[in-house]
């Protein structure tokens, strides 16, 4: 399966406009996951918090709006008062401790380069009622106008069952597709997709790009994945459907040196989703 799955890939001519469009891209949505963000006992890592932040502003030095869509507050939250949710109602009061360190946290690191941020919260409504979307995309495209990079995060306090987007991976898709965004980065604790789960199979081979080789790839991911939500299956998913409305993304590993600096490079990191314009596989 894993070289079927590599021999389908896109062809390189494909694979290398793709990576010079993600190059070249002008508006940038990078997400961030917990695990990029928090230490093992899920207290707000601030040496990867500055990395990651170093990262963004390679992008804003080379011109580029950047959105970022951050995970992290209920695990910081965790962290912080040294609980776990387990109920709806700690889950949400946990995120309102952590979201506000968070917050605390960026805003300190990106003053090291005098760079702005502003806080959006979002639910489910604000992405599927059109006045709300506009709404949003106004106000993003004011803040953007301004040189200040949104910090977007799921309103977890608020967020119930009827209104929850579910993932961060889903939320920074649909935020990509709904701007009109050039690239969508996400970046994780792995280093891209695998033909098998890294963690467990030495054997398992980085997928270098997606394209034609899509139905394989999520039939290795369905037969690996450990989990349902904010797993490697969503991320997958949410990257090809940016692909699919002509965005290029990439899935890559949020500890990789330079990480977004290789991206506006155009070098080879992680997994390259190649846009499909629309198109499916069969």
């Amino acid at each position: 399966m894993s070289e079927q799955v590599q021999a389908r890939a896109a062809d390189e001519d494909a694979v290398e406009a793709a990576r010079r469009r993600a190059a070249d891209a002008d508006l940038v949505v990078v997400k961030a996951g917990t695990n990029s963000l928090t230490d093992d006992d899920s207290r707000l890592d601030r040496e990867k918090l500055d990395k990651l932040v170093d990262d963004i502003m390679d992008l804003r030095e080379r011109g580029k709006d950047v959105l970022l869509v951050s995970s992290g507050s209920i695990g910081a939250g965790s962290g912080r008062i040294g609980k776990d949710g387990d109920t709806i109602e700690e889950t949400q009061a946990l995120s309102t401790v952590g979201q506000s360190l968070l917050m605390a946290q960026y805003t300190e690191s990106f003053e090291r380069y005098d760079q702005k941020i502003a806080q959006l919260l979002l639910t489910e409504h604000d992405l599927d009622n059109p006045e709300r979307f506009t709404n949003l995309q106004n106000t993003v495209r004011t803040l953007l106008d301004w040189g200040i990079v949104p910090v977007i995060n799921e309103n977890d306090a608020v967020a119930t069952e009827e209104v929850r987007i579910g993932d961060n991976d889903m939320l920074s898709s649909s935020v990509a597709i709904g701007v009109d965004a050039d690239l969508l980065v996400t970046l994780t604790d792995v280093g891209g997709v695998y033909t098998g789960n890294p963690k467990h199979d030495d054997d398992a081979e980085r997928i270098e790009a997606v394209a034609q080789n899509y139905d394989e790839v999520q039939q290795l991911i369905t037969d690996t994945a450990e989990a349902k939500f904010g797993g490697i299956r969503t991320k997958v998913e949410r990257a090809r459907a940016a692909a699919e409305h002509d965005i290029p993304a990439i899935i890559a590993r949020s500890t990789e040196p330079s990480v977004l600096e290789k991206i506006a490079t155009a070098k080879p990191v992680g997994t390259l989703f190649v846009p499909v314009n629309g198109d499916s596989d069969e």
